[in-house]
């Protein structure tokens, strides 16, 4: 660790903690952590040793309450510090230290005992969607359906019959939007076949769920022009790291249509440089081989070698806001589109989210002269139907297998 990364000058002194404080701030470096950061946890976390000192309190009694104690007491310690209280962020900062001496096996704090515990039946059910292959998002999603319509339905399947399934699902709709309805219904409906199998209750009962009133595929794509697309990709300043990332991103979602899930989920092992294949991980855990472009593959390139922190992850792309790591959900991809659609000025989008790219790389496929079936195994759709949804926008085909108008019958 460098000179510059030493524990600052301070006041108070950490005493007994000092070596665990010393591994802590190291740990925080290697991580990314800016020297601004790294000074502010290092005076937070000796001000709280210096404290624990002061009460007398012993290391491997360390818990929630002392943390709780600390925060509440009215601060006339030794320090620079400007105020006399303790702020949220300043007992974080002591939150995080002491879940690190946890992880150390240096204290061991009481567990919470405010946990949920799920219901056995809804846990089986979870690990039977994930033996079928669904992602942990969507089986996270399941859960908290079927969390808000359990407690309505009752924990006792023998007792469940269609006017009951039917009266929540109706109470359900009411609360909730169209999307979010068929959410709820498509988990309830998995769980009451799941629990048919079981013999826990009676059969097809599924059937007595609500349809909820929404046409397939009745809707238009969401889609910006390809000079639009131009503008987006364009938008990325590849002088910087985060741009090179940026880049590389919006790059994979425009040429091959990705999926948000599908990024924050590949791997470095997934990129085969000879064979210039990229290896994508798809819905329920199915495996493809896509060509990876010349162009894609160059801003991969500069991105890992350029761009990305040489840290220890099998994730291709991560946060760069310290600590370096994986996006935890889709929604981080989202956020790199939207920002650079603001950047590219495209007025008034459809959307804003990283399913916009993909939108927009099967229209420009299909008006580029790509057939349905080449479109389909690019994106990687099950079915046909999915991917003749596009097909709705190529206005210049449409005009070719229009009707004539019907003429009024004379009078």
């Amino acid at each position: 660790m460098n000179n510059r990364h030493q524990l600052p000058k301070n006041d108070c002194q950490s005493g007994y903690l000092n070596p665990y404080l010393t591994a802590f701030i190291k740990e925080l470096f290697f991580k990314g952590y800016t020297e601004l950061t790294i000074n502010g946890y290092s005076s937070s976390i000796t001000h709280f040793c210096f404290w624990l000192q002061k009460k007398f309190i012993p290391l491997k009694t360390i818990n929630d309450h002392v943390i709780s104690a600390f925060s509440r007491h009215h601060c006339k310690c030794p320090g620079r510090r400007r105020e006399n209280k303790i702020s949220c962020k300043y007992t974080g900062r002591i939150q995080r230290f002491v879940f690190y001496l946890h992880q150390q096996e240096i204290v061991f704090p009481k567990k919470n005992s405010s946990k949920i515990i799920l219901p056995s039946l809804l846990v089986k059910f979870k690990e039977s969607l994930r033996c079928r292959g669904l992602s942990n998002i969507t089986i996270k999603n399941y859960e908290m359906s079927l969390s808000e319509l359990l407690p309505l339905l009752g924990h006792n399947p023998k007792k469940y019959n269609p006017a009951i399934i039917r009266q929540v699902v109706c109470n359900a709709a009411k609360k909730h939007s169209i999307p979010a309805t068929k959410k709820l219904t498509t988990a309830l409906k998995a769980y009451l076949r799941f629990l048919s199998i079981e013999e826990v209750c009676c059969p097809d009962l599924d059937a007595a769920v609500p349809v909820v009133a929404q046409w397939k595929l009745s809707s238009l794509p969401k889609y910006i022009t390809t000079n639009e697309v131009e503008r987006v990709i364009a938008s990325c300043d590849v002088h910087t790291p985060l741009g090179l990332r940026d880049r590389a991103i919006i790059l994979l979602l425009a040429r091959l249509g990705l999926r948000a899930g599908d990024i924050i989920n590949m791997l470095i092992d997934d990129i085969n440089w000879p064979e210039g294949t990229l290896r994508v991980h798809g819905k329920g855990r199915r495996e493809v081989l896509l060509p990876l472009p010349q162009e894609v593959g160059d801003a991969l390139l500069a991105y890992l070698k350029k761009g990305r922190p040489q840290v220890g992850i099998h994730q291709v792309f991560l946060c760069f806001n310290a600590p370096h790591r994986p996006f935890p959900s889709s929604g981080g991809v989202s956020s790199i589109v939207s920002a650079a659609i603001s950047r590219a000025r495209i007025i008034d989008p459809p959307s804003h989210g990283a399913h916009l790219l993909r939108h927009s790389a099967a229209t420009t496929m299909l008006r580029n002269g790509a057939t349905l079936e080449t479109v389909s195994a690019v994106l990687r759709h099950s079915s046909l139907d999915m991917t003749s949804y596009y097909a709705k926008v190529d206005i210049h085909m449409l005009k070719k297998i229009a009707q004539p108008w019907p003429e009024g019958a004379p009078c």
